[in-house]
């Protein structure tokens, strides 16, 4: 049985900005395969999952060398970071990405440098915004003006908010009064002297949230959701995608689109079932896909099709750091999506003919939908 998914192009929705080549030789080649930090994870034990044994195979071929470590490194360097770049992304057939700068921001190359090879839209981290204003303005109320400004004039390029609150204070949102917000925004100012500043405080984070959630509702404005696994800084009990119920039960909020991204893995059920009940809730699988195995992979997607309506799912790589994770993330996303779909169909819950169109859907044309790219070309 076949079916054809390997000529849809597609649209990556959520992605990073690869590193300057000289900020990633001061990491081994493995910290790009793993979400730790701690030297005996990234120097060893992130060198020993299925993920990156997998990956070294597949990285080699596409290099056309040895798949060791050593000689993917000689053969990079050989290339150059535009050739590498150009290589892996016509391989893997990208139309267009969307990338969330707000990671490692000094230590990036820029968005320009992208639109070399493909086109780039531009995705707002909230968080961000709030930690490059409040370094600049002194008063609460010049803060807030100037944050719900940033939010409504955009430039043409963005198409979407992203969050990552699940790393901060986790997505259980209250539901926070201006003045609380003023009380927090003034205190800090007061006490935290750290540079460059780290927006942690619950209270702020969750007000600007809102904020942002209302300024969306306008315009129908996605706004993405960093849920499930992730750094070792984040607290996982409170990225699970559940804890966001009050925002999605709110009246004021219902025509925002919500992504979860990263399939919410471990959380990849209750992720689905938010999205098979709340007309707003859109999914991803990106993260989980290539970084889990081969068998974690079709389980992700499995249990994301279990339930979740297919217009609500999307393809994203999640890529960062290097190039190559473009490439891995098209490889496999390809291959588990075209593994579970003609499951689907062995199963009769598909037909041939369903199932190509539910692939072009998942992988180019939701994303084109609900952020109307079409519009913005």
């Amino acid at each position: 049985m076949k079916i054809q998914i390997a000529n849809i192009p597609l649209i990556d929705h959520h992605a990073h900005n690869l590193l300057e080549p000289e900020v990633f030789r001061q990491y081994p080649y493995s910290a790009a395969f793993s979400e730790g930090s701690d030297p005996p994870i990234i120097d060893y034990h992130a060198r020993q999952t299925l993920c990156y044994r997998r990956s070294l195979r597949d990285i080699g071929a596409l290099l056309q060398c040895e798949p060791t470590e050593a000689a993917i490194l000689e053969r990079r360097e050989k290339l150059g970071i535009e050739r590498l770049t150009q290589l892996c992304l016509s391989r893997s057939n990208i139309q267009s990405i969307f990338l969330d700068d707000g990671f490692q921001a000094e230590q990036i190359l820029p968005l320009e440098w992208h639109q070399k090879f493909l086109p780039v839209y531009r995705l707002l981290r909230i968080e961000s915004l709030a930690e490059t204003l409040f370094s600049e303005i002194a008063s609460f109320e010049k803060f807030l003006d100037s944050f719900r400004d940033r939010l409504t004039n955009l430039p043409a390029n963005v198409v979407g908010f992203k969050s990552i609150a699940a790393y901060r204070t986790g997505l259980a949102i209250a539901s926070i009064s201006q003045q609380e917000a003023k009380t927090a925004f003034d205190l800090l100012k007061q006490t935290d002297k750290e540079r460059p500043f780290r927006l942690q405080n619950k209270s702020l984070i969750d007000f600007l949230l809102a904020t942002a959630l209302e300024i969306a509702q306008r315009s129908q404005m996605p706004i993405q959701f960093h849920t499930g696994f992730g750094d070792r800084d984040l607290d996982l009990f409170f990225s699970n995608p559940l804890h966001l119920r009050s925002i999605l039960e709110d009246s004021r909020y219902s025509n925002v689109p919500i992504v979860l991204l990263h399939g919410s893995y471990p959380f990849t059920r209750q992720a689905a079932y938010l999205a098979s009940v709340y007309p707003q809730v859109y999914l991803d699988f990106g993260l989980a896909i290539p970084f889990l195995s081969v068998s974690g992979m079709r389980d992700t997607l499995r249990n994301l099709l279990e339930l979740a309506p297919t217009s609500k799912i999307m393809y994203s790589s999640d890529a960062h750091f290097i190039p190559e994770l473009y490439y891995l993330g098209s490889r496999w996303g390809r291959e588990i999506l075209k593994q579970v779909l003609i499951e689907s169909i062995q199963d009769g819950d598909l037909t041939e003919l369903e199932a190509e169109t539910i692939a072009r859907s998942i992988l180019l044309e939701n994303a084109r939908n609900l952020y109307q790219i079409e519009s913005k070309d």
